[in-house]
C-alpha cells in the first residue's frame, strides 16, 4: 500500500489545533482552553442524540457538562485521520465503562457499569486555524445493544463487534444478512457495576 502524501504546513497546523483541542477536552478538562481552539461563534453537534451547542455560550455549557461526564477509563483508539480543504476528519474507536451519568451520549440513562466500545467519526471544519464546527457521528443502536437495552434478535443491530471489526479484519462480516427478526426479546437496564482506571488514554495501537 502506498504511503499518503505528506501534509502541507497549513494542514499540519490544522492537525495540531485539533490535537490541542483533544488535549484540552480529555486531559486538561478545561472549557476555556477548549474554546481557545475555536472561533467566536462555534458549533458542536452530536448527530445521534441532537445535542451540542450553537455559539460560545451554548458550546461552553455543553463542554461543562461533557467534561464532568467523561468516564475515567475512557480510551481513544485512532483509526484514521484525513486533513485537507480546511477540514479534519477523524475516525476513532471510543471505549469507556458506563459507570457515571453520560447525558451527552445517554441522556436519562442511569449508569450500568457496562463496558462500551464504538466507532466514532468526527468532522471538524476550520476557518484559518480556528475550529468552526465539530460534528460527531456514532451508531447509537450499538451503544444500546452493549448496555442491554436492545438485544440482537428482533432488530438488525450489532454490539461491540461493530468497533472490533474495524481494527480486526479476521472478524467475519455480513452476519445480519441472515437476520429473521423472530427472536422475542425485551429491553432492560443492566444493573452491574465495575471499577474504572485512572484516566482517559489515547491508544496508539
Amino acid at each position: 500500500m502506498s504511503q499518503p502524501p505528506a501534509l502541507t504546513r497549513d494542514e499540519q497546523k490544522l492537525a495540531a489545533v485539533w490535537d490541542e483541542h483533544l488535549r484540552a477536552e480529555f486531559e486538561a478538562r478545561s472549557v476555556n482552553e477548549t474554546l481557545a481552539t475555536m472561533v467566536a461563534h462555534p458549533r458542536v453537534y452530536l448527530a445521534p442524540v441532537m445535542l451540542g451547542g450553537n455559539g460560545k455560550e451554548e458550546v461552553s455549557k455543553f463542554y461543562e457538562r461533557f467534561m464532568s461526564q467523561i468516564p475515567k477509563d475512557t480510551e481513544i483508539v485512532p483509526v484514521s485521520r484525513t486533513v485537507g480543504q480546511g477540514r479534519v476528519v477523524e475516525e476513532i474507536i471510543f471505549r469507556f465503562t458506563h459507570d457515571i451519568r453520560m447525558d451527552w451520549m445517554l441522556p436519562g440513562v442511569p449508569p450500568t457499569g457496562k463496558r462500551i466500545e464504538i466507532p466514532l467519526l468526527i468532522v471538524i471544519q476550520f476557518d484559518d486555524d480556528k475550529m468552526v464546527h465539530e460534528h460527531l457521528y456514532w451508531d447509537q443502536a450499538s451503544v444500546l445493544v452493549q448496555l442491554g437495552v436492545l438485544t440482537p434478535g428482533r432488530l438488525p443491530v450489532v454490539g461491540a463487534g461493530s468497533a472490533r471489526s474495524i481494527i480486526d479484519r479476521s472478524i467475519p462480516l455480513n452476519g445480519l444478512l441472515g437476520f429473521s427478526g423472530e427472536t422475542d426479546t425485551r429491553p432492560s437496564w443492566a444493573g452491574a457495576r465495575s471499577s474504572t482506571g485512572d484516566a482517559c488514554r489515547r491508544v496508539s495501537d
